[in-house]
């Protein structure tokens, strides 16, 4: 078979008739996610400063630490304060301005566990109050839940550039979380996004999986033990409004089973 180069004239023939069949790209030799979201120049600017600043701190120093004064913290408000002076999670060194710890109702029926505190949350010293958190409040006020949650984080430092903690991170911290929970002794726990979730429930599934699956949360010592249902992020909701409707059905959920039980 005899190979033919194209000439000019065929191949302007042949764009031609592609341009007048509505084809108005070209593939390349490498392949392009076209979904991918490049972060703001600033956001990339911090992860660039920040990806070679590791704090010095002993995991399991900084591990036995956090259990000795979650432990020694008998109630809510000195749990906060045991937080506070905890020194042993490396987020503290890498430009969060304060612990943030929690807010709410200290005897909820209810604990609402989210992945870290944003830029918002770090300013002001709560948990969930900014955009996403002013969302979550309306959510739960419309199901009858307003007044009947305390809401804390996995991590209480701020992450740099708002990124997902670490389960590292979350780890060195977590028994501040299971204090805060055995304290509590919530009658549910919704867990907010695919970090807590994981974190909280030690599930390898993605969110769109595991939410609105009631689960059970058990700790391993004092018997305290809740269901746990996870549900997506207010923050994943402002930016895909679809979604609002999955997770208006996992509060609804939560709010049925607790008064079904109330009955």
């Amino acid at each position: 078979m005899t190979s033919h180069t194209p000439t000019t004239a065929a191949t302007e023939s042949l764009l031609a008739f592609w341009r007048d069949a509505g084809v108005d790209a070209c593939f390349g030799d490498a392949p392009v996610d076209r979904t991918h979201v490049e972060p703001p120049p600033a956001l990339k600017a911090v992860a660039r400063a920040t990806a070679a600043v590791t704090p010095v701190v002993d995991a399991s120093d900084a591990l036995a630490e956090a259990r000795r004064l979650a432990a020694g913290a008998d109630t809510l408000e000195a749990l906060g304060e045991a937080i506070a002076a905890f020194e042993g999670c490396p987020l503290r060194g890498l430009g969060a301005r304060q612990a943030v710890f929690a807010r709410g109702n200290p005897e909820a029926e209810v604990l609402v566990i989210g992945e870290g505190p944003g830029a918002e949350e770090d300013a002001r010293g709560q948990p969930f109050v900014g955009k996403a958190g002013q969302l979550l409040d309306r959510m739960l006020a419309e199901a009858g839940l307003e007044g009947r949650v305390f809401i804390t984080n996995t991590v209480f430092w701020r992450p740099p550039g708002n990124r997902t903690p670490t389960p590292a991170e979350q780890a060195v911290c977590a028994p501040f979380v299971e204090r805060a929970f055995a304290l509590l002794k919530p009658r549910a726990v919704l867990l907010v996004g695919a970090a807590a979730s994981r974190a909280v429930l030690g599930a390898d599934e993605g969110i769109m999986k595991l939410r609105g699956q009631w689960r059970e949360w058990r700790l391993a010592e004092g018997g305290v033990a809740a269901p746990a249902l996870p549900t997506l992020h207010p923050a994943f909701l402002l930016r895909q409004p679809m979604a609002k409707r999955q997770a208006w059905a996992d509060i609804l959920s939560l709010a049925a089973r607790l008064d079904g039980q109330a009955r």
